[in-house]
């Protein structure tokens, strides 16, 4: 309501303002003194920077986000910063991707079917994101789309695609290297156009760049036809798939180990695998670069049968056991520390709980 001064124009979330302009034009309509300067008061507490520019992108994905079938919006503008986050990530994933397309369209007209099985798993993960946009648009539900698309490129194409794709890159394999960019292409130009409705602005800028590479000639990504699910579903390799899933399994785990223990993401670690099945062994082989490069480890072996497991940090992905020795890494004794605080902690909650009960 203008009246009470609650309100923020739009523009102001796209360009910015600062603290005064936002104070002046919150108070501009209000006539009675005392509610000029509760307005302001708050103001004041809530924007004490005024608000920083998140561009048109950013709003409309804000907006999209928060479209429930609910009467009521809270409206948060951490959210909007969140997506501006977003849109920035999305432009730099597109950054990386045409560095390592090459120049020009070498790319151009060819359809390469998928050699590496992270190659598989994206499109199989695009797939079912589509399927599930076309559900949610159908109900309306834009939350819902945003939600399925926000996830798709920030965790799966983002996160681990991008990354997945760099050993293939950097590796000898000429038609891995060649099948890899022109999934790393395909997959962007495809999840552009998914995004275009929300975000028109990025999507159209950067697609002008991507499509060239894909031979596709047109003036506007939006005379484009939306994205489907059957365009990327066939050919998908289950097995592949699962492969992809246990490597994300695994190297999570290393991850969690990394940031419980304090290790630098970029120190090299020894990796020591137990147990384990036949499917187990022949996966770790079959990734051992990928694991080695993106677990950064200076060694990798399996524990010989009857050989005791050293002092280790270990997590466990289905029979499979993953260790890595402490000798080295970590303070013992802060470490001890850690945990006895833990324990206490724990303890507490358990205390607190029956006490509860």
């Amino acid at each position: 309501s203008k009246s009470k001064g609650n309100t923020i124009d739009p523009l102001d979330l796209i360009d910015g303002i600062d603290l005064e302009s936002l104070v002046r034009k919150s108070t501009a309509s209000l006539l009675i003194p005392q509610v000029r300067e509760k307005v302001e008061k708050r103001i004041r507490k809530d924007y004490p920077d005024g608000i920083k520019a998140v561009g048109a992108d950013a709003m409309r994905f804000t907006f999209a986000a928060l479209a429930t079938y609910g009467r009521t919006i809270n409206f948060d503008l951490k959210r909007a910063e969140g997506y501006k986050n977003f849109c920035n990530k999305l432009w730099n994933a597109a950054r990386f991707v045409l560095m390592n397309t090459g120049i020009g369209s070498g790319e151009s007209g060819i359809e390469r079917a998928p050699a590496t099985a992270a190659e598989h798993w994206i499109l199989a993960r695009l797939a079912l994101t589509l399927a599930e946009v076309e559900a949610q648009m159908k109900l309306y539900r834009f939350d819902l789309v945003a939600q399925a698309l926000y996830e798709f490129v920030w965790n799966d194409y983002c996160d681990w695609f991008l990354e997945l794709s760099k050993p293939a890159l950097n590796g000898g394999d000429a038609e891995a290297i060649a099948s890899t960019r022109h999934t790393l292409l395909r997959v962007l130009e495809a999840t552009l156009r998914a995004l275009h409705p929300i975000t028109p602005f990025i999507t159209e800028e950067i697609w002008h760049s991507v499509a060239p590479k894909l031979g596709i000639s047109a003036d506007s990504i939006s005379t484009r036809r939306y994205p489907r699910r059957d365009e990327f579903a066939t050919g998908i390799d289950a097995a592949s798939v699962s492969d992809i899933e246990w490597l994300k399994s695994v190297l999570g785990e290393v991850r969690r180990i990394r940031s419980e223990m304090n290790i630098s993401p970029g120190k090299q670690i020894p990796l020591l695998f137990a147990k384990g099945s036949a499917e187990d062994r022949a996966r770790i082989d079959r990734f051992a670069s990928q694991i080695a490069f993106l677990a950064r480890t200076e060694s990798q072996r399996w524990l010989v049968e009857g050989e005791d497991e050293p002092a280790s940090a270990s997590a466990i992905v289905g029979d499979l056991r993953v260790l890595i020795p402490l000798a080295g890494l970590i303070d013992v004794d802060a470490e001890k520390a850690r945990l006895g605080k833990e324990i206490k902690r724990i303890e507490g909650e358990i205390g607190k709980c029956n006490g509860k009960l």
